[in-house]
Order: structure tokens, then sequence, then C-alpha cells
């Protein structure tokens, strides 16, 4: 494992406490940086702190309520007494269905979780990393928002309007020493696949040329570049991670 240089550094990562956030957050961690995990769910977010162990500061937060999000900041600023890190990669599925079937306040769930709670977070938090001078933020998209998966028209839609914020929130701050990209991952097994059809999961793992899904320690490892020092000049950005799925 490389490791990227984040001596000093202090990150949130939200949806912190399972999957590609915790990976992120080792990942992290491993690079030397304070991390401080949002989640909404407290029991599985201090496990996810005993496991990481010192150096990991938690906080109980919604990222579909801004009031929530702007105290978690505010706290989170308070104990590690800065914030230089963000990544947005709390998320949820949301169920299959196609468009015209697709349950109404479903739809309102995933993309107020998916969509809104990265820019309430963005929100929050850009401000400090204006006031300081210095600010790395990586957003968790999909190939879902660059390609559409049927029977996914919520998450498809919620990732494609990340792309759309991480691009305009780039340009904003292109100016500053704070750099603004999002990834866009294949599909990785996670908890999130409890929340799909075995249908959907075929249909994803039939899209990747590579033939295997992505694994949360490659993501974290292209994050861990993404949040660096060094990269200094690359913002506004999509990577992608979908194992030669994704077509531009």
């Amino acid at each position: 494992m490389n490791r990227i240089d984040l001596e000093g550094r202090r990150a949130v990562v939200t949806g912190g406490a399972q999957g590609i956030g915790l990976a992120i957050a080792e990942r992290l961690l491993a690079s030397g940086a304070g991390v401080t995990l949002w989640d909404r769910d407290p029991g599985e977010l201090e496990a996810a702190r005993t496991a990481l162990g010192s150096g990991t500061g938690g906080v109980v937060v919604d990222v579909a309520d801004p009031e929530s999000v702007e105290r978690a900041a505010e706290e989170t600023i308070e104990a590690a007494g800065c914030i230089d890190i963000l990544v947005n990669n709390a998320g949820i599925a949301g169920p299959n269905a196609t468009t015209w079937e697709y349950p109404i306040e479903e739809w309102r769930q995933v993309v107020e979780i998916d969509l809104n709670g990265v820019f309430y977070c963005c929100r929050a938090v850009v401000p400090h990393m204006i006031e300081r001078g210095y600010g790395r933020i990586v957003n968790t998209a999909s190939i879902a928002g660059k390609e559409g998966n049927p029977n996914a028209s919520a998450y498809s839609a919620a990732k494609a309007g990340v792309i759309g914020l991480t691009k305009s929130l780039g340009k904003e701050l292109a100016d500053r020493d704070i750099a603004v990209n999002c990834i866009t991952p294949a599909a990785a097994r996670t908890r999130i696949f409890e929340q799909i059809t075995q249908a959907h999961i075929d249909y994803m793992l039939s899209k990747i040329p590579r033939g295997r899904f992505v694994l949360v320690e490659e993501l974290a490892a292209l994050v861990a570049w993404l949040v660096s020092e060094e990269n200094s000049f690359t913002t506004g950005a999509v990577f992608d991670a979908s194992g030669g799925r994704a077509t531009y």
C-alpha cells in the first residue's frame, strides 16, 4: 500500500461507519490524517470508532437534515480544530422499480440523502475551508450517474446531480487551494446490496468488463490521493472507477 502523506490533516467522512466510507476512513488514518466519522446510526458509529482506534472521532448526524449537518460541522471543528478534508460518501440505493412505478416518498428520500445531503455538507464546511485557505472535497457519485441504470432512476438521477454539483463547486473554488472532485465507482459489494434485488445486482455485474465488483480498498486508495495536498491542480473532475464500464 502506498502511503499518501496526510500528516496533520483533519478529515470528515460521511456514512463512515461501514462499507466504502469505513474503508476510506481506514486509509486516511493510515496516511496520517485525523478522521471524524459522520453517521446516523449511533451503534455502528461507535463500533467503527472502536475498530479504527485512536485518532477517530464520531458525530451522529443525518445528512438529509441541514440543521443536523450544521451542528455536526460546528462540533467537529470545535473538537478537531479544523476540517481540511470532506468526503461526502453517505448514500442509499432506494428500491428497484420502473420510473413510472417508483414510490414518490422513496424517490424523495434517495434524492434527499444522496444529492441534497452532499449539498448540505458542502454548504456547511466550504466557508470554513475558504477562511482557512485550504481544502479537499471528494464526493461519491456512481457510474449510474453517468450512464443511468434501469429500475434505479432515483439513484441514477441523484448521482448525476452529484456530478453536476461537483463541477459547479469546483469552478466556484478554482481560484483557491480547495479541490472538489468526485468518483464514479461501479458497484462495490457492501451492505447497500441488501437494498437492491438480485436481478439488479446481476445486471450491474454484467456491465463491468473487469468481470467483478470494485473493492472498497481500491476506492479508498483513489480517494486518499484526491484529498492529498499533491492534488493541487485537478478540480471539478470525475474519476472513473467502473472497471471499464464507463464510456465517457
